[in-house]
């Protein structure tokens, strides 16, 4: 959302809403995905009432969602959506055929590599001024799926037990999938334009009719003895969709009203970088990065109702005794803006790709894991240098933040002024931080981002190289678990522990299958 209606031309998708593209003065990129995702949240809530699993088989059931979602991405992104169906169908031969020791190794550089491929010619295609939602987001999402799957059959049919960890356990794949169980799982119409991406096990006892009842089982305190789960009327999904809309409409009127204002590209101008001064700079910076986060809130929650309205994004019954509709949800609004630590910030942001990078990453590096996990994350994103800038940034921000945290917090703890101070200093460096940090993904380009950086004294690259330098020679070495605790990149998402509502996850955004120490983005 944001560019002007010039860019429709370069659009290989339906013409059909040209006319409405013209009259609102949106891309028609952006009002063919709009068109799609509302059309997709009224045919969730038909599935669910019409096709739940009472009413229609699983076969059923996974061959409408596969055909609604390969309908959608022609409709987006024409004969560009042949790039997504090939990858998935290229994979699903890997599954089949491959040798299941290697299984995961073949398919993670099948599917990346056809990723980075693409990415690379959307650098030749779009130049700079890429589409918003051009047809690498939903290969994006589907490589996310891809590797998931494969990775997890990988420990189902290859590893004992002992050797996986809980999460990987409970989510092993003992059996290949069917032709259509694997092309519903990653070309559904509920996540095909923009995920989030759940994991196979979930997708299956969703479709399958067992996605609630697994939930309340989990949650056993909210049966009581002879009522149990399985005598627990279904609840409806109806208030958290209506709550998650409203979420919606809020950050698309901030969009138009604000994020319009601040163009991003104007911290990069050399006319204003030149005249103006630092603190005018670093304020219209700060500003300019709150402004561009509206359209992902808003695209992210969107997606979030369309699953919630088919049924599927039960997390089980809050402390209150309701129903929390959070299970795949991918950000929390108040974790994000009330961050107090980068790490906090990075674990309520694009929640589930977080989960995909410790679950097919960090998880399993030997060593290396932070700059891997780093990397791997840019790689996915693109091959904008922008986007490594970002990636290459956090790292040393990212252990500089946890040396702070380590050294210097105890000190504040011990009166509620004190930690009030800490608490808004802390969330002043983060914004700040997270401000400087995530400008060259946004410029993209290398001149955009080298004159941002400059323009900013590369100040936050010295604070954060020298504080971790100088902190790391105070580490307590009489903590046995400094080393351990030091070695975990991320912990439990905020979103999931640290608040619990958020306007756009009204309970904790939690996922049952995250681990509550480590999480990435």
């Amino acid at each position: 959302m944001g560019e002007p209606v010039d860019t429709a031309f370069k659009t290989t998708g339906s013409k059909w809403l040209l006319p409405v593209s013209e009259h609102l003065g949106f891309p028609l990129d952006q009002v063919n995905f709009l068109a799609c995702q509302f059309f997709a949240l009224a045919a969730a809530f038909w599935f669910r009432l019409y096709l739940s699993p009472g009413h229609a088989n699983p076969l059923i059931r996974h061959a409408v969602a596969t055909l609604l979602g390969i309908a959608f991405l022609i409709f987006c992104f024409g004969w560009y959506s042949a790039h997504i169906l090939t990858v998935v169908l290229a994979s699903y031969l890997i599954i089949i055929k491959a040798d299941i020791n290697n299984v995961h190794r073949y398919t993670m550089v099948t599917a990346m590599g056809y990723l980075t491929a693409c990415q690379v010619s959307r650098v030749f295609i779009y130049n700079y001024g890429i589409l918003s939602t051009d047809f690498s987001g939903p290969l994006m999402i589907v490589t996310q799926k891809i590797t998931t799957l494969a990775f997890q059959l990988h420990d189902g049919m290859c590893k004992k037990p002992e050797q996986l960890t809980s999460e990987q356990r409970s989510m092993a794949i003992n059996v290949r999938p069917s032709l259509i169980e694997y092309l519903s799982y990653n070309l559904n119409f509920l996540s095909v334009l923009v995920g989030p991406c759940s994991n196979y096990k979930d997708y299956t006892d969703f479709i399958e009719g067992r996605h609630i009842s697994r939930r309340l089982r989990q949650h056993v305190g909210t049966c009581n003895g002879q009522n149990g789960y399985d005598k627990t009327p279904e609840p409806s999904p109806l208030n958290a969709v209506i709550q998650k809309l409203l979420v919606c409409c809020g950050c698309m009127l901030l969009f138009l009203v604000v994020t319009r204002s601040l163009p991003i590209k104007h911290n990069a101008d050399l006319d204003f970088v030149s005249s103006a001064p630092f603190l005018t700079r670093l304020t219209y910076a700060f500003f300019s990065i709150q402004a561009a986060r509206p359209k992902f809130y808003f695209a992210w929650t969107l997606a979030d109702a369309v699953n919630n309205a088919a049924g599927y994004g039960f997390q089980g019954m809050d402390e209150n005794g309701k129903p929390s509709w959070d299970f795949i949800c991918n950000i929390n609004i108040i974790g994000i803006e009330t961050a107090t630590s980068f790490k906090t910030f990075i674990d309520n942001w694009n929640m589930r790709t977080g989960i995909w990078l410790k679950m097919v990453c960090y998880d399993r590096a030997p060593k290396h894991q932070l700059a891997l996990t780093f990397i791997l994350s840019a790689l996915w994103h693109g091959v904008y240098p922008g986007y490594y800038f970002t990636f290459l940034t956090a790292i040393p921000i990212t252990i500089a933040a946890r040396a702070i945290r380590k050294s210097i917090r105890h000190y504040f703890l011990g009166s509620r002024v004190l930690k009030l101070g800490y608490d808004i200093l802390t969330w002043a460096a983060t914004q700040l931080a997270i401000c400087y940090t995530v400008m060259p993904f946004l410029l993209l380009a290398v001149d955009e981002t080298i004159i941002y950086y400059r323009s900013m004294y590369f100040h936050v690259h010295i604070i954060s190289i020298l504080a971790a330098v100088a902190l790391r020679r105070k580490q307590n070495p009489r903590d046995p678990s400094a080393s351990a605790t030091n070695s975990k990149t991320f912990s439990s998402t905020s979103s999931s522990s640290s608040s619990s509502s958020s306007v756009s996850c009204p309970a904790k955004c939690q996922p049952v299958h995250s681990n509550n120490n480590d999480k990435v983005d």
